[in-house]
């Protein structure tokens, strides 16, 4: 498993690295089918901002949107997953094809990158996902990534580029991550239905209304939303990355946001400390199984001293999980203030109470989730 936190290997060291994420809803038309004209305005953006002297990679969404216009233009979109990838299939080369020849016209080159969620786990795939995209940025290569949907687990899955692109800023030590939507950022409100609701123009910390505010899903077209901006917002801040939330549609949109102008959108300021790729992945990029419950005094050792959870501070367990399911820890009645990696599954958690020692030895299993497994969310 990758730290990731050392700089080595890390891409274009002497320049400022930049992560573009551009959603679905913005590399298509109302009717589906690709927009080449927004396509080459944002290509040409990032041209301008790797003339200045940036590296740049770019996570496009849009592969099935692009198949599926097509394959059956102005059909409904379907649902079932064996589709969608054979959809994503026909898509991904399409909206490559638009990418590519958009770069080329800004005299840049582009390349095709498509990662897993595995590949930020296991820290073989971690590292040669990294050395990659670092290989690519000396090359002067401008990586267009995506999840790889035509293979893809829907067990195991990033669930939008939103988060992807957080995973891939982490990866290649970005200063800056750009997540390009269809408004103009976090508003206090849904302003389409909330009258005088106004832009926030910076955020110091992600909080629980702040999340509140972001609200649900988005649009038919992407499988994202401003709650899945604000989460992908909260991994950059969390691993040090800067990060904007901008329209895509404003001109010359991806300069003003690396130059930090004022009043593009809603800027995220990074925290001081960076997180770990696993843990981060642990933290906030996969879904929790069930709740394990624990005593005040489990709770105090995991925050103030840092240690693993042992079984013998385990009450109670919530949901159906398995060994190495992530799952959410909480004292009974309580928010969850941590999440890790369980090493037992609930029904042998179940009975609780258990005569367990450090060695390991008692009538159960010792460390339910080791600190290298653990992530403290403490603030969130």
């Amino acid at each position: 498993m990758s730290s990731a936190g050392d700089g080595r290997d890390a891409p274009g060291r002497s320049a400022r690295r930049v992560v573009v994420k551009v959603g679905s809803s913005s590399v298509t038309t109302p009717a589906g089918d690709v927009d080449v004209e927004t396509i080459g305005r944002l290509a040409a953006d990032v041209a301008e901002v790797v003339a200045a002297g940036s590296v740049a990679v770019v996570v496009s969404s849009g592969a099935i949107a692009a198949g599926w216009s097509s394959l059956a233009p102005g059909a409904p979109r379907p649902g079932d997953p064996a589709t969608l990838q054979a959809v994503a299939a026909l898509g991904q080369h399409r909206l490559m094809t638009e990418w590519h020849g958009a770069f080329a016209a800004a005299g840049l080159l582009a390349g095709q990158v498509l990662l897993a969620p595995l590949d930020f786990v296991h820290r073989s795939q971690y590292v040669h996902a990294r050395r990659a995209l670092a290989k690519l940025l000396d090359l002067g290569v401008v990586p267009v990534v995506n999840e790889n949907d035509v293979v893809a687990d829907e067990e195991i899955r990033f669930g939008d580029n939103d988060r992807l692109a957080a995973l891939v800023a982490h990866l290649i030590d970005a200063d800056l991550l750009v997540l390009l939507t269809d408004t103009a950022g976090l508003f206090t409100g849904d302003p389409r239905r909330t009258a005088g609701a106004a832009l926030i123009e910076e955020v110091a910390e992600i909080d629980r209304e702040l999340e509140r505010v972001a609200g649900g899903a988005g649009t038919d077209v992407g499988s994202g939303g401003m709650a899945s901006k604000l989460a992908a917002a909260k991994m950059a801040t969390w691993s040090g990355v800067e990060t904007v939330i901008a329209d895509a549609s404003r001109p010359g949109v991806v300069g003003q946001a690396v130059a930090g102008r004022a009043g593009i959108g809603t800027r995220f300021r990074p925290r001081p400390r960076r997180m770990a790729a696993r843990k981060l992945w642990i933290a906030f990029a996969v879904g929790s199984a069930g709740t394990i419950e624990v005593d005040e005094g489990a709770r105090r050792a995991l925050v103030e001293r840092g240690t693993s959870l042992l079984a013998a501070g385990v009450v109670g367990v919530r949901g159906e999980f398995g060994p190495d399911d992530p799952v959410d820890v909480a004292t009974p009645g309580g928010p969850a203030f941590a999440r890790g990696l369980v090493r037992y599954g609930a029904d042998r958690l179940a009975g609780g109470g258990w005569r367990s020692r450090g060695d390991g030895t008692g009538d159960g299993p010792s460390v339910v989730i080791h600190r290298d497994d653990l992530v403290i969310l403490s603030g969130l």
